[in-house]
């Protein structure tokens, strides 16, 4: 018979912490109205899509 290394208890508990400890370095997503345009696939640069980056420098 095969013992687990761990229980599924701790294995729970593992990834809980590992999500918990990735999610400190994730950053919350501020421009929800720019979801639509990231799905079509536009580039942002700096937080600003590409389209509107040429149009400030211009």
């Amino acid at each position: 018979m095969h013992k687990r290394a761990l229980s599924q208890k701790t294995a729970k508990l593992m990834v809980f912490k590992l999500a918990q400890a990735t999610a400190k370095t994730w950053s919350r997503l501020k421009a929800a109205n720019q979801l639509r345009l990231v799905i079509e696939g536009v580039t942002f640069t700096d937080s600003f899509a590409a389209d509107d980056a040429e149009n400030r420098a211009g």
